[in-house]
């Protein structure tokens, strides 16, 4: 089977997001892209991620068009191929329904800087305009408020977040979600301190070498 590996990955982190609770039912969808084959491995539409097997896994191109597969691809293929096609540093999308995240999307507001873990994905992670489920639009929307940075908030949905792996944008997904969390957590109670951009830069520098191995001199 073609991307077996990929497929298998894209089962295992659809299901990881229900066990850590990123998502309900079907909602959500995951996505890598292997730029040697020209070829996305993303989730199928509507099917619970208990019963996904790597089979079910579709394979398209960056134009959306499948490849090899029995079912409809995301709703949201869109977004992840024009992540792919504008980011190509970015290989893997986790898109999620975390409910602190989507809590904060609902408000129209932008995840600041509450907690260092935020430099996982950058600085800030910004709120894109509003635009249906499955439209070229929220794609649009993602893309430029996602500028500098690994995620996103989209208005009143959820979350978005890329990584050069899938294990590195689900890592950014769950990071986010905490985040948001204690954020509103802490507005419930007062007014969150939120770190300066001078400490911010500095996260992100520390964070480009956190968790790999000490070179050899």
């Amino acid at each position: 089977m073609r991307l077996q590996t990929e497929r298998e990955k894209v089962v295992h982190h659809c299901q990881l997001m229900i066990r850590n609770g990123l998502t309900k039912g079907t909602g959500g969808n995951v996505s890598i892209y292997v730029p040697t084959e020209n070829c996305v491995a993303i989730s199928p539409s509507g099917i619970p991620y208990d019963e996904l097997t790597a089979a079910d896994i579709v394979l398209i191109d960056l134009e959306g068009h499948v490849i090899e597969g029995h079912h409809k691809p995301s709703s949201e293929w869109a977004m992840h191929t024009m992540v792919y096609k504008r980011r190509p540093e970015l290989e893997a999308v986790v898109h999620t329904h975390s409910i602190f995240a989507k809590t904060l999307s609902c408000l129209r507001e932008s995840l600041p800087a509450v907690s260092y873990l935020v430099a996982v994905a950058g600085k800030a992670v910004q709120c894109a305009d509003y635009a249906s489920f499955g439209t070229p639009d929220l794609g649009e929307n993602a893309l430029k408020a996602m500028e500098g940075s690994k995620a996103v908030l989209l208005a009143n949905h959820g979350l978005l977040a890329a990584g050069a792996n899938v294990e590195e944008a689900f890592n950014i997904a769950e990071e986010i979600e905490l985040c948001a969390e204690v954020y509103v957590r802490a507005r419930s109670i007062g007014t969150p301190v939120i770190l300066d951009d001078q400490e911010m830069t500095y996260m992100l520098e520390r964070f480009t070498t956190y968790g790999k191995p000490v070179e050899n001199k």
